[in-house]
């Protein structure tokens, strides 16, 4: 007999996930922010805030601005690093129950190692998200916006560690589906796309950015479309699953980018401005599927027919 979890149930790599509604990093800080609000053991998955090798402070205020149907965002990862998440931050997202899918970001190819051993001492990472696609930062996009180095990088992640590696994609590119296939053909368990679209907002008034590093990454449902676009056009390039990001806030979005060709999908923005979103798409995405006559989310994963 089919029950709610396994028409629900995802596989990402040797990874199998409960639902496809996980959250994304940036967007829902390290869980403990969320506990009185959610129930986050219900969670298919939790992306924390991405972390670096060495702590960083971030770009300077204003880092966040509201734009239509958007959020515009220069954070610039700011964060305490990869041993203070590991010591500090990782217990108790691990005392939560959904898998853990470590959000990394590294400068350089040499960085893989370092990241991997340190994470190897702890048993309670399921996943590496590989962020090669921050536009708020120096040299963010390099390894997400050419198929090389894309390769180089998510290959160098692969060999040092047997954790499902998921790679997220920028959408700042011209050919998304060539960047996702590098990451393939170097190992990686799963695309995640897309990051934010790089923008800008202007205070005429005074002739200046809105925001304090002056360009920054657009997120929320205005991005939406672009976010569909790429999915639909990574699923048609490579055979791993994808796990679909932009401007998700109901579960008709959650189906879309499914029918696009996404297995599971983040929930970023939405978090800011409707907190319980993940538990109510959750609460209805089985009776969608069942009065649509679906057995199983798999069942409409690329189905999208474009004639």
């Amino acid at each position: 007999m089919l029950t709610c979890e396994n028409v629900l149930q995802v596989k990402i790599g040797s990874l199998e996930l409960a639902n496809p509604v996980l959250v994304a990093s940036g967007t829902f800080g390290y869980a403990r922010e969320m506990e009185t609000v959610i129930s986050l053991d219900r969670l298919g998955g939790i992306v924390p805030k991405t972390v670096t090798l060495a702590p960083r402070p971030g770009n300077p205020p204003p880092r966040t601005v509201e734009t239509a149907s958007g959020l515009l965002n220069s954070i610039g990862l700011d964060n305490d690093g990869i041993d203070e998440f590991l010591e500090k931050k990782l217990p108790y997202l691990r005392t939560l129950g959904p898998p853990v899918f470590l959000s990394l970001a590294a400068k350089q190819v040499e960085e893989a190692p370092l990241f991997c051993e340190k994470i190897s001492r702890y048993n309670d990472v399921a996943a590496l998200e590989l962020n090669v696609s921050c536009p708020n930062v120096s040299g963010g996009v390099d390894f997400g916006t050419d198929p090389k180095l894309c390769e180089k990088m998510v290959g160098a992640f692969r060999r040092e560690t047997n954790l499902p590696v998921v790679v997220k994609l920028s959408p700042n590119v011209t050919n998304i589906a060539q960047i996702a296939q590098a990451a393939e053909n170097a190992g990686a368990d799963a695309i995640a796309a897309i990051n934010t679209c790089f923008g800008l907002a202007v205070d005429w008034r005074r002739r200046k950015p809105r925001l304090g590093n002056g360009f920054g990454g657009l997120s929320g449902p205005a991005i939406k479309p672009i976010a569909l676009r790429c999915v639909a056009q990574i699923y048609r390039a490579v055979k791993i699953p994808i796990i679909g990001i932009g401007g998700i806030e109901s579960t008709d979005d959650l189906l879309e980018f499914v029918v696009a060709g996404a297995v599971a999908v983040q929930i970023g923005t939405a978090n800011f401005y409707q907190p319980t979103i993940t538990m109510q798409i959750l609460d209805e995405l089985p009776t969608v599927l069942k009065n649509e006559g679906i057995r199983a989310l798999g069942e409409l994963v690329g189905t999208l027919r474009f004639q």
